[in-house]
């Protein structure tokens, strides 16, 4: 392995930044990206959401709130081939919820099972539902929307 120089640095930083296809916005009460359908953009996506929260002053929900996103994307992936989005949104008139929502182009809602201590995978929405204040779905045009509220503390 090569050490790390300024020059490896900023090649780890400019792959990072291509790893997200747009950063649609940053400014107010919401937050959009849009991630190529990869693995790295789980990585990105968690990254994403915890910069915005501390940016937010909310660093307290980073934790929780990048567990959730990463479980999302990683159904995203699992079942899309197309761009999955990241959306964070303080709601006006609502300063204790953080709306969080994951959009893929698979318009088949999600389905949340009960997985068997022998199973790989299938607890992803069981998490997210224990975790949140409430959750859902909703179609999008192209595909879905999975959402879900966390408590904004104070």
């Amino acid at each position: 392995m090569s050490a790390l120089t300024p020059r490896n640095w900023t090649w780890v930083g400019t792959s990072l930044a291509w790893e997200v296809i747009g950063v649609i916005d940053t400014e107010g009460d919401r937050a959009e990206w849009t991630f190529p359908a990869e693995p790295g953009a789980v990585r990105t996506a968690r990254a994403a959401v915890r910069g915005q929260l501390r940016g937010w002053g909310l660093d307290s929900l980073g934790d929780i709130a990048a567990l959730l996103v990463s479980e999302l994307v990683t159904n995203a992936l699992r079942h899309a081939t197309g761009p999955i989005g990241v959306r964070l949104v303080r709601p006006a008139g609502l300063p204790e919820v953080l709306l969080v929502e994951v959009s893929d182009p698979v318009s088949e809602p999600p389905r949340e099972r009960a997985a068997r201590p022998e199973d790989e995978s299938g607890r992803g929405l069981q998490l997210v539902a224990s975790s949140s204040r409430r959750w859902g779905s909703r179609p999008d045009s192209p595909g879905k929307t999975v959402w879900f509220e966390l408590a904004v503390p104070g």
